[in-house]
């Protein structure tokens, strides 16, 4: 492999993680995508190289299971674990449901995708990171780890838990020059609400209605922005919502 950045990014198949999987192409990155759809990763890894001339590196497994991520991770050469930027972006919401309904395997789905998966991911690639003292890892959270909504219990403390997360990696990696941002989008238009919904088409455009959403373009601008800032310069915590929503529960439509 040629010299250059890299960059791991997590649920690339889709929404938040395809758009910045081709926002660091454009900018010169190799990537490594990870996801569970083979194919989709294919066929984004052949548009990504010919487009932009780096080079893409795939990983199918699935976040929620430590043992594959320890056998996707750790099959990577050598070259490839100079990771500067690890996008944790693997998440998603099921269903809206008062607490006392609510479905536990749609629990156990998003407490071990949206939280364990982040942790088993970032525990491997963070050693490597702490091995050359630099790096930047992207935590992909939510408005709702912020302000918690009605029938979004556990999938808000999900995304509590991630901002937790978030100042805990950035104190404890404070010594190895790293830097850790937690990106919290609002409302955006991707497979999102289509997932919340169990391909409800109908439920997930509701969601969008009657104000402009953000596109997976706009947080992917936002995270590399994120990683283009100076080295002295950490943007810790950064909330972003389309203009029309001031937090997880007020939208202007």
């Amino acid at each position: 492999m040629t010299t250059g950045k890299i960059a791991l990014i997590t649920g690339a198949t889709a929404g938040f993680g395809e758009a910045c999987a081709e926002r660091f192409a454009r900018e010169g990155y190799h990537l490594i995508i990870t996801g569970r759809r083979q194919e989709r990763l294919q066929q984004l890894q052949q548009r990504l190289q010919e487009q932009y001339k780096v080079k893409a590196h795939t990983l199918a497994f699935d976040v929620r299971s430590k043992a594959a991520c320890e056998a996707a991770l750790g099959s990577l050469p050598a070259e490839w674990q100079a990771i500067n930027v690890l996008v944790n972006n693997a998440g998603l919401a099921l269903d809206l449901s008062p607490i006392d309904e609510g479905n536990t395997d749609d629990w156990d789905t998003m407490l071990d995708t949206n939280v364990k998966g982040l942790l088993y991911v970032s525990r491997i690639v963070m050693p490597w990171m702490k091995a050359r003292r630099q790096g930047h890892i992207i935590n992909i959270g939510s408005t709702a780890a912020k302000t918690v909504y009605a029938k979004g219990n556990v999938y808000c403390a999900s995304k509590a838990a991630v901002d937790a997360l978030s100042q805990g990696m950035r104190i404890d990696l404070l010594p190895y020059n790293i830097k850790v941002t937690a990106v919290h989008p609002g409302a955006a238009e991707t497979e999102f609400s289509l997932v919340r919904f169990k391909g409800d088409e109908g439920k997930a455009k509701d969601v969008y209605k009657g104000f402009t959403p953000l596109s997976g373009q706009d947080v992917a601008d936002v995270v590399y922005y994120c990683c283009s800032l100076p080295p002295h310069v950490c943007i810790n915590d950064l909330v972003i919502t389309p203009t029309a929503q001031a937090n997880a529960y007020y939208i202007h439509r």
